[in-house]
C-alpha cells in the first residue's frame, strides 16, 4: 500500500480527478487530494488557466506546501498537468519520496535541482497533445528518463489533454485504463 498526494489539473478539483483517487484507493492506497483552488472548477481548460494565473504560480505551490505539511515524508507524489508543478517539486525536494507520477506534463529537472537517487517516477502523456509535446513537455520527460534509472515515459495515440478526467470531453476511456493499469502496477512494484 502507498500513501499519495494527486494534485489536480487547471480545470480543478473535478469529479473525473476525484474519481482517478477512487481507483487508487480500491486498490488500498490512501490518496490525498489537495484542492488548490479552494472549490473552483472550471467547464474549459483556458479559463482554468487563466484562474491559476491570477493566483499565481507561488501561491499555488504554498498551497501545496501547507496541504502536505502535516503529511508523513514517505509520499508518492502524482499531478495532473498543471499537478506536475507541485508534485515535482516534492518529489525532488521533500525528503522520504518513495515515488512520482506525473500525468501529462514534466517540469526540467534543474527547476527544483537534481532527480533524487532511488526515487522511481512514471511520466504518462499522449504523443500529440498540444500541451504536452508542443510545450516541451516531453523533452523534460525523456531527459528525466533518460538520467535517472527509475524513470519510464508512457506515450498514449491521440491528442487529447486531460484524457484521464472522464468528466471532461478529452476523456479517452481505453487510454485512461492503460493508464490506470500501468500506475497501479507502479504503485504495487514501490508499494
Amino acid at each position: 500500500m502507498a500513501e499519495i498526494v494527486l494534485f489536480h489539473h487547471a480545470q480543478g478539483l473535478t469529479p473525473g480527478v476525484e474519481g482517478f483517487a477512487d481507483i487508487l484507493r480500491r486498490a488500498g492506497h490512501v490518496v490525498h487530494l489537495p484542492d488548490l483552488f479552494e472549490g473552483h472548477t472550471f467547464d474549459t481548460l483556458d479559463e482554468g488557466i487563466a484562474h491559476f494565473q491570477e493566483v499565481g504560480g507561488e501561491n499555488l505551490l504554498h498551497r501545496a506546501r501547507t496541504a502536505v505539511e502535516a503529511l508523513p515524508e514517505e509520499l508518492v507524489y502524482a499531478g495532473i498537468s498543471l499537478g506536475v508543478m507541485p508534485a515535482q517539486m516534492f518529489a525532488q525536494t521533500r525528503p522520504g519520496a518513495r515515488g512520482a507520477l506525473f500525468f501529462e506534463a514534466c517540469l526540467p529537472v534543474e527547476e527544483f535541482g537534481e532527480w533524487p537517487a532511488g526515487v522511481p517516477v512514471q511520466i504518462h502523456g499522449k504523443d500529440a497533445d498540444r500541451w504536452f509535446v508542443g510545450d516541451g513537455d516531453i523533452g523534460s520527460a525523456r531527459a528525466l528518463v533518460a538520467s535517472a534509472p527509475d524513470a519510464e515515459l508512457f506515450l498514449y495515440p491521440g491528442d487529447q489533454h486531460l484524457f484521464g478526467d472522464f468528466s471532461l470531453p478529452s476523456y479517452d476511456e481505453h487510454s485512461a485504463a492503460l493508464l490506470a493499469e500501468r500506475v497501479l502496477s507502479f504503485l504495487e512494484r514501490i508499494g
